[in-house]
Formats: structure tokens, sequence, C-alpha cells
């Protein structure tokens, strides 16, 4: 799936330190009394669980309570395993996953600096200067992903090492081993409509999955057609990463993927999170969880409030959950795994939405809770976590109510523990730290009274405010497209206009060349443009269709509208609304853009108004 721009940087775990995590573990033994237990598999009776040294010490404990134990009531309350999220880019906000009880990550593709940092902190467990220690989840990655030139995992701007033929495969899946690669992630993926993917051929997928096998290694596929995820379990794959949207699929071919899996032993990972977004359907259950939300900041809701489809299609999810219903049934490994790191996802809490929508293709609640806890354990082989059992981690959720009879449960957290550490004091400070920038008094920038932010003239191009106006392609994620400014005739209404010629080349999969302007002092940067609803502007051109966008903090993405440039002069105006999940508040560019179609392109726009209407 597409995900936002990876970048070294930002992939930094961002835990905030708080004084009550960075002591020592030398803490007392803690008792956590008369609590339901989700043991990882099924909800036991009332019992009480003793840990210690970030270990669970007895899951059922019965001997006598002494005055150095810190008590925890339980009553009317459910212990979990903490919860794994088996599929995310962890690439950034890496301090939210932990305060949603989401304890371990399953990363799909990361740059390998990255990979190795995440790895040598969850390595490191009782190193006070450890974020993982107490502040962040664990996270196990692929590292670098297998794919073909121009394949998808390109599009990101970092280099990939790619395959063309079944001969490297053994050589570069001991490559990534050496650079740590927990396991293997093969890409299978062709597009789709309006961008096109270079895939692996099936012979070199096959010997990519013999030789991760051949080194003991899981080899994982991403696919997003039907007859890929069938070409990918008769090859041998250990699991299949996503399931794919569809209106419709046949009882044949369902029963011909469940046979697949049970044959070859594979697990699967609907990511029902992110093909709802590419349907254009929010998780509106913690959308309306005010509690939930209390713990994202601004620019972190956004990514959840923003989905890739920009029309609901609630049909596209009868495939996925007819066929994850069917695999359930069949004893098939359902992993729960959002994707997080996409639009209509957010680390830690798009895990609780996921588990619902597993329950509304058919699962049970505690069908769903072991897809979240024993199943990705098991399956990833992580055999000291998933589970309430004597000798594993102390990586624990507690919560209000029965999650086995209503998965909404796992949303009413009232404690979490990493490594037999409290996260409350993190939760709280974030809760702290979200309603000080919720009630930060607005700036608003104050828009011209005829709201013009095109101050184009023959010598620059200027604007009233902001870093202003410059020339944009895809040159820094390794495109190729070109594009030309210049002053131009005037508009209808006497103005002088710009003049965008491009060039668009492949290169990069979703290519674009054209111009931006960046409202904020410095590129990138958020500016709060809520003092404006609407966007204003005159085109003129070779008739060809092109895309406007504004684009926020947190993504790289922009949320475009098309619109085409006739032979003579028009107005386009454009509600915010129509920018479907546009926050106003962060925006940190409006692009105009020519692509993704290759070929030339002119346009000339003028007379770039933000207007409030």
């Amino acid at each position: 799936m597409r995900t936002a721009l990876f970048t070294t940087g930002l992939l930094l775990l961002s835990a905030v330190q708080a004084q009550t995590q960075t002591q020592a573990q030398t803490q007392a033994a803690t008792l956590i009394q008369n609590v339901r237990v989700f043991d990882g598999e099924k909800m036991l009776t009332t019992r009480h669980v003793l840990i210690n040294q970030g270990k669970i010490v007895n899951a059922n404990f019965k001997g006598k309570i002494t005055s150095d134990m810190q008590l925890v009531d339980g009553t009317g309350r459910s212990l979990l395993p903490g919860l794994i999220d088996a599929h995310v880019h962890a690439f950034q906000d890496q301090d939210l996953p932990l305060l949603f009880g989401v304890t371990t990550q399953i990363d799909m593709f990361s740059p390998v600096a990255a990979m190795q940092d995440m790895h040598q902190r969850r390595q490191k467990p009782n190193n006070p200067n450890n974020a993982n220690s107490a502040n962040g989840s664990d996270v196990f990655s692929a590292g670098i992903l297998a794919t073909a030139p121009k394949g998808h995992g390109t599009e990101y701007g970092m280099e990939i090492e790619t395959l063309t033929k079944p001969e490297q495969a053994q050589a570069w899946v001991d490559r990534r081993i050496a650079e740590g690669s927990h396991f293997i992630k093969i890409v299978m993926e062709q597009g789709g409509i309006g961008f096109h993917f270079n895939s692996l051929d099936l012979a070199t997928v096959q010997a990519l999955i013999k030789a991760s096998h051949a080194r003991h290694k899981l080899a994982v596929v991403h696919i997003s057609t039907y007859a890929d995820a069938k070409a990918a379990l008769a090859a041998g794959a250990d699991g299949l990463v996503h399931l794919f949207n569809g209106t419709a699929i046949t009882p044949a071919q369902i029963q011909e993927l469940v046979q697949l899996a049970k044959t070859h032993h594979a697990f699967v990972i609907p990511t029902f999170s992110v093909l709802e977004s590419i349907a254009g359907i929010k998780a509106k259950d913690v959308l309306a969880d005010n509690n939930m939300l209390q713990l994202l900041g601004k620019n972190q809701l956004m990514p959840l409030n923003t989905t890739y489809g920009m029309e609901v299609k609630q049909e596209l999810l009868n495939a996925p959950k007819q066929l994850t219903a069917a695999l359930h049934q069949a004893k098939i490994a359902v992993l729960a795994g959002t994707d997080a790191g996409n639009r209509g996802t957010q680390y830690g809490i798009s895990l609780h939405h996921e588990l619902a929508a597993l329950v509304q293709a058919g699962m049970s609640p505690s069908a769903a809770l072991q897809a979240a806890t024993s199943a990705p354990a098991r399956a990833f082989q992580l055999k000291d976590r998933g589970r309430v059992q004597n000798g594993y981690k102390a990586d624990l959720l507690l919560v209000d109510g029965d999650p086995s009879a209503d998965i909404s449960s796992t949303r009413r957290i009232v404690e979490i523990w990493k490594n037999g550490n409290i996260v409350s004091p993190l939760r709280t400070q974030k809760i702290q730290q979200v309603a000080e920038e919720n009630s930060r008094k607005k700036s608003a920038i104050d828009l011209p009274a005829d709201g013009r932010i095109s101050l184009f003239s023959a010598s620059k191009f200027a604007s009233p405010f902001g870093y202003g106006w410059m020339a944009s392609t895809d040159a820094p994620m390794g495109g190729k497209s070109a594009v030309e400014l210049s002053a131009a005739d005037a508009d209808i209404a006497g103005q002088t206009s710009l003049m965008i010629k491009a060039t668009i080349n492949p290169g990069f999969a979703f290519p674009w060349a054209g111009v931006v302007f960046f409202p904020s002092s410095q590129p990138m940067q958020p500016a709060d443009l809520s003092n404006a609803n609407t966007l204003k502007f005159k085109v003129k051109g070779d008739g060809k269709s092109y895309n406007v966008g504004f684009t926020m903090q947190g993504s790289y993405i922009p949320l475009n509208q098309r619109f085409t440039a006739g032979a003579e002069w028009q107005e386009i105006s454009l509600s915010f609304k129509q920018f479907k999940g546009l926050d106003a508040s962060i925006v940190t560019m409006l692009s105009f853009n020519a692509g993704p179609d290759a070929g030339t392109y002119q346009l000339q726009i003028a007379d770039v108004r933000l207007l409030k209407e």
C-alpha cells in the first residue's frame, strides 16, 4: 500500500521522557487482583496475576499477599497480553502505539539504518536511555523489501536493491539477513487505476521464498489481487500481508485460497483498516471515541481522518470480508494488522478499529483478540510475548469490561505495562500535551482583503505571505519529470499569469511536475489557513487534466482535485470540503501539477485566491 515518504530522521522514535519511566527496574512486584484474564487464546475466570522484573511471575497467583507488593484492582476488568500490530510502517509518530496498548509492531518496510536502530532498541530493554524500555513498542522489521525495478516500494525516494531474475534471489536474501531483517517481504503488485508498478515475476517470487526458507526465515508476500494471492500461496509463502478489495468473490475462488493457505500452513493479515481507506471509509468507531482521540495531536489525527478513496464504496469490502470469514472458519491463522502509516490509519489506535473490523467480518471477539496477541506472536516466531503465561514478558493491557463479549472494550484502557513498567504517566503527559495544543489561541493567517496569493510579475512570482511560489517535480523521488516556469500573458482580469510547461516522464510511480505555494515562512512547515474555506483560480491551457491539491503536516501526499484547462480562460472555485479530510489549520503546501500520464503539458494559472465564502 502507498505510504507517506520514508525519511530516516522521522524513523527515530520520538517518545517523551517521563521521570517515572526512566527509573531502574528495581520496583516491587505488582499483583493485579481479581481480574479476568485473556491468556492469548481464551478468557479465563477471575484470578490474580503477579509480575516482577519485567516478567509474568505467576499467571494464577494463589500465594500470600505481602506488604511490598503493588496492588492493582482488576474487579470488573480484563487483563490481556500487550497487543501486536502485525502490519505497520513505523516511520513516524512512534510515541503513539504503546499509549494504545500496542506493545509490539511488525514493520513491513524500513531503510536499513532505521531497522537496525529499531532492533537495537528492542534488544536492550533495560537501558534507561532506551526509549523502547518503557516509552515505545518493540519493533520487528523486514527492512528492505523484495521488488522489481520501478516496482512498489521504489516510489519513496530511497535506494532499493531490486531483482529481475530468480538467480539473484539467494544472494539478495542473504544480504537482507546480514543487515538484520527479521523476515523477508516480497512484493507482487501491478498497481491500480491511474498508476502502474512493475512486479516481480512468479519465478523470482518462488526463488525468493525458497531462498528465505533455506535460511530459516519467513517469507511474506504483498498482494492486491486474487490472482497474485493464489500465486503467492501456491509458491509456498508463509503469509499474505494483505487481502484485496472486490465487490464479489466466487465460492470456488474462496475455497481455492483457503485450501492453498491450509496446505502451506500460511497466515493472512487482511489489513481492513487500509482496505477501508481505499474504499473511502473512515474508522468512525475510534473517530467518535473522545477517550481515544485525546491522545492524538492535530497532525496525528489528520492521517486517521483522511482516506485514499474519495467516495464511499462499501461494496468493495465484500470480497475481503467473505474471504476472512472463510479463512477463520477453516482455522487458517488470521492476524490483526493495520498498515499504519497510510491514510485512514494511525499507529496504535487503528488496531482497536481493526479488531472491530475482524469481528464485523465474521470472527468472534475472542478470535479477534487472538489475532492481535498469540496468533501474530506464533506466526512471527516471537516466543516471549502474546500470552499471559508464566515467564512471558510483562507486556500487558488492562481494560474495563470484557472484550471477549464486546470487542470495543479494548478501547476502555485502564493501564498498560511495558516490560513491567506502567505506561499511565506517559498517557497522562500526552493527554495534557494534546489538550494544551488544542487550547492554544488560533493564529490563523490574516489573508489579503481580496484573498489573492498570486502576485505574479515578469520579474518574480511573489505572494503576500509565506515562503512563496516555486517549481516542483518528482526529481527528489528519483523521477525524471521537468518543468519550466515563466511569466505569461495577462488573464481575463488583466493580471500577469504564470506559464507552466511540464514534461512528465516515467521514472517515479506517480510522476508530477508543476508549481507549489508554501504558505509558511519555511517550506513544508504548517500554516493556519482556516480564515479561508474556498480556493479560486483562473486557468487556461492545452485541454488536458491537472491536479490542484493541499498537503498537510504529517503527510507528503496531497489531497487533490482534478480540473481541465481549456483553450479559454475560466475561473475554478473549489470548496475546502471538496478536499476530503482537509484540516486548513495545518496546511504545508498548495500545488498545481501535471501528471501522472507521460507527455508534455502547458498550463497558465492566475488570480489564485483563498477566500471565506
